[in-house]
């Protein structure tokens, strides 16, 4: 039986400030410390005179041990509840911070990247734990989207205030500010949250292999993570360094300018999450599938990068908002699982999907900073138009057979529901296309 279902329910203003706000606040670090590098590499490339491939290593090395903790995570907040682990992983995130406001080279600082990556991967899932248990299933799709936004304001936070912030101190200060709030939001998690009532015993697990088995065999997660899998590693890769170097090396924008627009971009998040889950409630009262607004947005997110891959000079601050802004539609592929699969796969379905997206960002992020390093700088460190327009070029052609297949796949559809008689023609047996019930 699921903890929610016997643990004593609490008062909405209970709710709202001994369970959703502190683990939100987690959250919101979480998306903080995952996006800063995009405001600081100019400092850290100034500091000890990185590469654009190291730089590119030691920002996604964020997102490897992200994704590496995440089925551990996982299995330990079935286990613990989320109030022990975050606490745990709270002050391995806190210890992470604390150490790259004191590395001095390179491999300090990808190791303390690495450890923050390590502590704060299970903040969203332990949210969403915590959420669960102690909220009316009902008032769940509306509070997960309060969460989103929450993160969206963490990455938003990245921005200008974090620019602002170095008028008083520099970036080992700052780390050494957010070291102290991921450790005191530890304690918070720890101090404020309820203690969850254990669940009563139930039918034994599946072993975690066979688990994974059925996700990756039911055909909603193969189609949404052919569809939508890459662009989200693009999403996230980018969005989280390269797009505030391409303002500064392309667009040639100053410091201040480039942490305006990562503000403005980063703030489209949290507008960008609720307009998905608006657009596609809307489609779907009109017949119209989740995975067909998917693949509109996905189609959109590609003409964006094409214009950063045709240098189209006349609206550079716009294709930077409009990159952030359209890559949230990436974010429709857990709203897509989570419908369509059967409920006890979900968790596990959301915890693969994180696994895969987030070694997916590692490897754009690194990728793509090799590929500029490919290329020799000027006289102040910047990297040529050349560079990134080739390099957008190589992530736009990762990301377009999972768009044509998908076309193709859903015309053939299209064409053989045509034929059958109108009362077959809606019992297509490719589930993953139609509308979840």
């Amino acid at each position: 039986m699921p903890d929610q279902a016997i643990a004593p329910r609490l008062s909405g203003v209970a709710v709202f400030f001994y369970v959703f706000l502190p683990f939100a606040l987690g959250h919101y670090l979480s998306s903080l410390l995952r996006n800063v590098n995009a405001v600081l590499a100019s400092h850290l490339v100034g500091a000890l005179a990185l590469t654009p491939g190291q730089l590119g290593l030691l920002t996604s090395a964020f997102f490897l041990a992200f994704a590496l903790v995440q089925l551990p995570v996982g299995i330990a907040l079935d286990r613990y509840g989320p109030r022990r682990v975050q606490l745990a992983m709270m002050l391995v995130g806190a210890l992470g911070a604390l150490l790259f406001a004191r590395g001095h080279d390179f491999a300090q600082l990808m190791l303390a990247r690495a450890v923050m990556g390590l502590g704060l991967g299970g903040c969203f899932m332990a949210a969403v734990k915590a959420i669960s248990t102690w909220i009316a299933p009902s008032r769940l799709p509306s509070v997960h989207g309060y969460l989103i936004a929450v993160g969206g304001l963490g990455a938003a936070s990245a921005t200008m205030p974090v620019r602002l912030a170095l008028d008083y101190t520099d970036w080992r200060g700052l780390f050494v500010m957010l070291a102290a709030l991921t450790a005191c939001c530890g304690l918070l998690i720890w101090l404020l949250c309820p203690q969850a009532a254990r669940p009563a015993p139930g039918a034994p697990r599946a072993p975690l292999g066979q688990a994974l088995r059925e996700v990756f065999q039911a055909p909603v997660f193969r189609t949404a993570a052919s569809l939508v899998l890459v662009p989200h590693a693009v999403f996230f890769g980018i969005q989280g360094l390269w797009i505030g170097r391409w303002l500064s090396d392309v667009a040639r924008f100053p410091d201040d300018a480039v942490a305006y627009l990562l503000y403005l971009g980063m703030a489209a998040v949290i507008f960008g999450a609720i307009a998905v889950g608006m657009i596609t409630e809307w489609a779907a009262r009109r017949g119209i599938a989740p995975f067909d607004v998917a693949a509109t947005g996905i189609g959109l997110f590609l003409l964006i990068q094409a214009a950063f891959v045709l240098n189209y000079q006349p609206s550079f601050q716009l294709l930077s908002v409009m990159f952030t802004l359209v890559g949230t539609i990436t974010g429709i592929e857990y709203a897509i699982v989570a419908q369509s699969m059967p409920k006890e796969l979900t968790g596990r379905a959301a915890t693969c999907l994180n696994l895969l997206i987030f070694i997916g960002a590692f490897v754009v992020q690194a990728g793509f900073g090799l590929m500029l390093g490919l290329w020799t700088p000027d006289a102040a460190g910047h990297a040529p138009a050349l560079a990134y327009r080739t390099a957008f070029a190589v992530l736009l052609l990762v990301q377009l057979p999972g768009l044509a297949a998908f076309v193709l796949r859903r015309r053939r559809q299209l064409r053989a529901a045509a034929a059958l008689p109108s009362s077959v023609a809606g019992a297509d047996d490719d589930a993953p296309l139609a509308t979840p019930s």
